[in-house]
């Protein structure tokens, strides 16, 4: 297993020169970032920009092509240097995986399984808990998303905003550095969207660092500490949400941002 850290020295998360192209499509063409600790970075763009892809690879669920991926200080997908690496073990990559948090669009719950056993599986397979911890737990961060009283309701039986809230409570009582969340809202129906990002809200304000691929601007304007558009494979700007938002030079992100509209969820 990995084992060195930064120890809170330098960014929780450095993507430097990252591509990944699928066959002759070049999706990443050279990205960098830096995620601080305690950052929400919000990360927009036009569909097929890259976004999607992006976090799909600092979680490894896309290999990529060059470049590398730190999380805490270790490389994410590889072992040694660009001219030797190998990829990483599957126990390796289990281990650096319970460390980044995943919430997918489409909710990705075992549909045979309970709302509390959702939660609970990666607890106990991943970080070994006992089942009576494993359980305290689910049930804490159930009651968190305000589902207190759905422990042991089935995925079929929630609504599309509870099913989230679930996959939100997974992700988050596996006490990952980073939590990475892909367009969690937009599978669902517009009255459902305030819930989820409600819970998200909870979560910036609590310290925990996150990297949301999103299409709610107003949400990003108001919570993300960092946006990043990307444009074609590229991060085309990034900055404070006042200077995304604000009288913009970017005649692409002016642009892009001109086509969105602008709602507020409570």
């Amino acid at each position: 297993m990995p084992s060195s850290a930064n120890n809170g020295s330098g960014p929780l998360v450095k993507v430097r020169e990252l591509t990944k192209a699928f066959g002759a499509n070049q999706v990443l063409k050279g990205v960098d970032l830096d995620v601080q600790r305690g950052e929400v970075v919000c990360i927009i763009g036009a569909s097929g920009s890259g976004k999607t892809t992006l976090l799909r690879c600092i979680n490894l669920l896309e290999t990529y092509d060059a470049g590398s991926i730190e999380v805490d200080g270790i490389e994410v997908g590889y072992r040694g240097d660009a001219a030797g690496r190998r990829r990483r073990s599957d126990h390796e990559l289990a281990g650096i995986r319970a460390d980044i948090g995943m919430v997918f669009q489409l909710f990705n719950l075992f549909p045979h399984l309970t709302a509390a056993e959702n939660v609970m599986l990666g607890l106990r397979k991943v970080r070994r808990m006992a089942t009576a911890e494993a359980r305290r737990t689910a049930e804490h961060w159930l009651t968190r998303v305000g589902l207190g009283d759905k422990f042991e309701a089935m995925p079929i039986e929630l609504s599309g905003g509870q099913q989230q809230r679930v996959g939100i409570a997974r992700a988050v009582a596996m006490n990952p550095k980073v939590l990475l969340l892909d367009e969690i809202t937009s599978a669902l129906d517009p009255e459902l969207v305030g819930e989820v990002l409600t819970v998200v809200r909870e979560l910036a304000r609590e310290g925990m660092t996150m990297i949301l691929v999103t299409h709610e601007m107003t949400f990003a304007r108001d919570v993300a500490t960092q946006v990043v558009f990307m444009d074609a494979g590229r991060v085309a700007v990034q900055g404070t949400p006042a200077e995304i938002f604000g009288n913009q030079p970017h005649e692409r992100l002016r642009g892009f941002l001109s086509l969105i509209e602008m709602k507020t969820w409570a």
